[in-house]
């Protein structure tokens, strides 16, 4: 897979965690394909900036309507479908408030090399090419202070300093090419197909996932031979004071 940053090229090694809801999962696992949302689906107003103005700052009535710049980078927003992954050594709090349904999901624990590995080749017609994924870091700037230069597929890996704390990796399919030869694209996101026993190096039960809850995930990872590589999140150890 091809990195976006040409002088940082991604280690194999590096660990990735993904958080999802139960339910997500389950469909995942048993599906077998991951789903990547369109760029325009995320909740970060600033996704593809290379610039944010202050909020007090003059507003010109010329630029108050969308120029055509605008409306063919939102189109571009649509074409570009991303599955976003978190870089750490270990499992974190945050995120599973904010992916997991407030604990209530699994994190799916593996590595760089895994996801390359796992992944399987994903058309979005039978008689047109595969799509190409690009993968890498994001890198955060302060958008308020500089003015970025940007390529269209660096853009989908900067984000604002504010969201630093994330530490993003991403992987990136723009099916921009197979819409302008005139094949079908899903709006919102596409499913791509990936092999769980490659991908999941480990994964992760919620702290606040119900009885039966664990019960089903449970089964739907003895089904997929992921049953050994279960366990729970050390979120829910007991505290000890002495």
């Amino acid at each position: 897979m091809r990195s976006v940053w040409t002088n940082d090229e991604v280690a194999p090694d590096q660990p990735l965690w993904r958080y999802l809801r139960a339910q997500r999962f389950i469909e995942s696992v048993q599906s077998r394909t991951l789903h990547f949302p369109s760029a325009r689906q995320f909740e970060d107003p600033f996704e593809g900036a290379v610039a944010v103005l202050p909020y007090d700052w003059p507003r010109d009535p010329r630029y108050e309507e969308l120029g055509d710049v605008d409306k063919a980078f939102e189109q571009l927003r649509r074409l570009t479908k991303i599955s976003c992954w978190h870089c750490a050594d270990y499992e974190s709090d945050a995120m599973w408030k904010l992916y997991a349904g407030t604990r209530k999901g699994v994190a799916i624990r593996t590595t760089a090399a895994r996801l390359q590995a796992a992944l399987r080749p994903f058309r979005l017609a039978a008689d047109y090419g595969e799509e190409q994924p690009i993968w890498g870091r994001v890198r955060y700037f302060d958008l308020h202070a500089e003015r970025l230069r940007a390529g269209m597929e660096e853009r989908f890996f900067i984000k604002h300093r504010a969201f630093e704390w994330e530490q993003e990796f991403r992987v990136v399919i723009s099916v921009r090419m197979a819409e302008e030869f005139g094949v079908a694209v899903p709006v919102t996101g596409i499913d791509v197909p990936f092999d769980p026993a490659v991908l999941v190096e480990s994964a992760h039960l919620g702290p606040s996932l119900s009885d039966s809850e664990r019960a089903a995930i449970s089964d739907v990872c003895a089904a997929a031979g992921l049953g050994a590589r279960l366990s729970t999140s050390t979120l829910l150890g007991r505290p000890r004071y002495t």
